[in-house]
C-alpha cells in the first residue's frame, strides 16, 4: 500500500508526514514524531494509557489510524506542560500523588484534562467515571481523585484570578 500525507497539529506545532494507512496513531506519535509520554499498554483500548486529546476529546490512540487524525487537533501528555512549568494537572498529579509508576499517568492526565474542560467541578463520583476506562495496577484510585479535584481547584482558581485581572 501507497503511504498517504497527513499534516496534523500536535500540540499547537503543524506535523506533516508520509505514513502507511494502518499506522497506529500511538506508533506514529511516540515513533514518527518522537513523542514518548503517549504510552501504549494493552494494544486494544482497555487500559487507557494512550489517551490523547483529538480535537478536544481523550481518544485511545491504538485504536485510531494516523491517516484518521488528518486535519485534526492532538494534544500529547507533552502538550499540557513546558519546560518552564507543569500544567495544573499535572502539579496537582505531583502534589497529591496521584501517580505510581507513572505508566498510567499519561492517559489519566488526559481523561483529566477532557473531564475539566468539560465540567470545571467535577463531583468525586463524576471524577470516578471520567478514569473508569483508565486502568491503574499500582493504587486504588483515591490519590488520582484526589488529585484530579485538586487540579479542577487550581483551574477554577486560575480562570477567577483572570477574570478579575480583566475586570480591573
Amino acid at each position: 500500500m501507497e503511504n498517504v500525507s497527513i499534516s496534523v497539529s500536535v500540540n499547537g506545532r503543524t506535523r506533516r508526514a508520509d505514513v502507511p494507512p494502518r499506522l497506529l496513531l500511538s506508533d506514529f506519535i511516540r515513533h514518527t514524531l518522537a513523542l514518548p509520554g503517549t504510552h501504549v499498554g494493552c494494544e486494544h483500548g482497555v487500559c487507557g494509557a494512550c489517551n490523547v486529546i483529538v480535537d478536544g476529546r481523550a481518544v485511545r490512540s491504538c485504536l485510531m489510524f494516523a491517516v484518521q487524525a488528518d486535519g485534526c487537533a492532538l494534544t500529547t501528555v507533552e502538550g499540557l506542560g513546558s519546560a518552564d512549568g507543569l500544567h495544573p494537572i499535572q502539579e496537582a498529579f505531583w502534589e497529591e500523588h496521584g501517580l505510581q509508576c507513572g505508566f498510567c499517568t499519561p492517559g489519566m492526565l488526559m481523561a483529566a484534562q477532557e473531564l475539566l474542560q468539560d465540567n470545571p467541578d467535577p463531583t468525586d463520583e463524576e471524577i470516578r467515571e471520567a478514569i473508569s476506562g483508565n486502568l491503574c495496577r499500582c493504587t486504588g484510585y483515591t490519590y488520582i481523585v484526589d488529585a484530579i479535584r485538586s487540579a479542577a481547584t487550581k483551574l477554577r482558581d486560575a480562570a477567577d484570578a483572570d477574570r478579575a485581572a480583566t475586570a480591573a
